[in-house]
């Protein structure tokens, strides 16, 4: 996978014509993120609504943001030079602006206005690049903090305005799931053995886990038998 160091520079000195769109449909021609600047924005769009009074952030505070342990997949130990490069690389685009005017360099996003989404669509986006392919009841329970959404249809109404986007897309049913996810692209596409990879890990946890209880569970009844 691409690092952040990798990516050539980006000019917007010339925009894009009205109505131009890249290579995954999203308007406006905005190019693909890279990992690390999706994970930077997300916690942007996160921080805004959970810690208010502490918004616009810090680098300090991003980058504790975005090394966080919960309510991250994957988990990411990003530096704070790794974080500089990929606010820059969101600056370029237009999606994150420093503040001045304080002692402590502070940084917002611009979310909503580059990708031409309401406040809904941005808790979807922000909760998918989090968290990775969630399926729509997921995502409602996720999106509380950032947007309460009334039930799993208005959720799946949003979903299906940036899927014609082409911000989101849904995934093909994995064998056995009760249920479809979904993805977000502002990071690029999701294929189909990328998704099947990760559908199975936390089923194959669950396997192990259960034979570890029956292993368990012999041995007690071994135990058990020999006192009789």
């Amino acid at each position: 996978m691409d690092s952040v160091f990798d990516r050539p520079p980006v000019s917007l000195q010339s925009p894009p014509p009205e109505g131009a769109r890249d290579a995954l449909g999203r308007p406006g021609g905005v190019a693909a993120l890279v990992p690390e600047e999706g994970r930077v924005l997300a916690v942007l769009v996160e921080k805004q609504h959970t810690v208010p009074d502490s918004y616009p952030l810090s680098l300090n505070a991003l980058t504790a943001g975005c090394n966080q342990k919960t309510a991250r997949e994957p988990v990411m130990e990003l530096t704070e030079a790794e974080v500089l490069v990929a606010l820059n690389g969101l600056k370029e685009r237009s999606v994150v602006f420093e503040v001045s005017g304080s002692r402590v360099t502070r940084f917002e996003h611009n979310l909503r206005r580059v990708y031409g989404v309401p406040g809904a669509a941005e808790a979807l986006l922000t909760v998918l690049l989090l968290r990775g392919p969630q399926t729509t009841a997921e995502l409602r329970l996720n999106c509380e903090r950032l947007h309460r959404f009334a039930d799993l249809s208005s959720a799946e109404g949003f979903l299906e305005e940036l899927v014609d986007k082409g911000l989101v897309q849904r995934l093909p049913r994995a064998p056995g799931a009760r249920e479809a996810r979904w993805a977000q692209l502002l990071t690029g596409p999701v294929t189909v053995a990328q998704e099947a990879g990760t559908a199975a890990q936390p089923a194959a946890e669950l396997v192990q886990q259960l034979r570890d209880e029956i292993e368990a569970l012999k041995l007690r009844v071994a135990a058990l038998e020999a006192r009789s």
